[in-house]
């Protein structure tokens, strides 16, 4: 059996820009788990898939995406795209929902802040409750996995715990991700690899919630996570995390 399941970080971004059909669609022909994919609000509150504030970083589009409507979104043109399907472009929640769910399972950050953000994706989960058994709803924010919660009963909430602060200690990343996680109700807490030990791993599953591990994308990482039993990675590189898999498959 599997030692780990993969979670395709924004998809499989080698022949289409991350966050989009395309590249969620790469994730389910190589075999992944699951796909992790970003949600914020256009100015007109449609929830769509998109890492970043600023458009600028992969698009045609300048400024934050906060500043324009999701019909203005529709024009935007993806930089340095190797191809244009009709399908490239930045989509919004409900169509990655309709394209792609129950394909394979879905880790759906909420990146918020407005506070309206788990309101607003939660009227939207709420009319694909046939899917949330595939679905986990992520978020650095405690009190949108809280309203998420309240918003979707059943679904499932972890939450991220961010980079190690420098004057932190691992003591205190695991006694803070312990807590933290307590305070948002989440199943699980999702570390970076660098903050593994026996000691944290020990701290957070004294009180039943799991850890999975996000930027796993090298060998020691991944060997991290097979030394600490870490149930679910998520990766930007998934070719190499599923062929460590196979060779260590048990």
């Amino acid at each position: 059996m599997n030692i780990f399941e993969i979670v395709a970080h924004r998809g499989v971004a080698t022949h289409y820009p991350e966050n989009t059909i395309p590249a969620f669609l790469r994730a389910i022909e190589l075999g992944a788990d699951a796909f992790e994919l970003d949600v914020r609000l256009t100015k007109d509150k449609i929830p769509v898939v998109y890492h970043y504030y600023y458009l600028d970083k992969i698009t045609s589009l300048p400024g934050p995406i906060f500043n324009y409507t999701y019909q203005q979104l529709s024009q935007a043109r993806f930089l340095n795209a190797q191809s244009s399907p009709d399908s490239l472009k930045i989509p919004t929640l409900v169509e990655v929902l309709e394209t792609i769910g129950g394909k394979i399972g879905l880790e759906i950050e909420i990146k918020g802040p407005e506070p309206e953000a788990a309101l607003l994706i939660g009227d939207v989960l709420r009319k694909f409750k046939s899917l949330w058994k595939t679905i986990e709803v992520t978020s650095y924010e405690i009190t949108l996995l809280l309203s998420i919660r309240e918003q979707c009963p059943g679904i499932t909430p972890d939450l991220l715990y961010p980079r190690t602060e420098p004057w932190m200690r691992l003591d205190v990343v695991g006694y803070e991700a312990l807590h933290k996680a307590r305070l948002a109700q989440a199943r699980a807490v999702h570390l970076h690899p660098s903050q593994l030990s026996a000691q944290v791993v020990d701290t957070v599953r004294s009180s039943g919630i799991e850890i999975h591990a996000w930027d796993v994308n090298d060998e020691p990482a991944l060997q991290a996570i097979v030394e600490y039993n870490v149930p679910r990675i998520c990766t930007d590189h998934f070719e190499l995390a599923a062929s460590f898999r196979k060779l260590t498959r048990v």
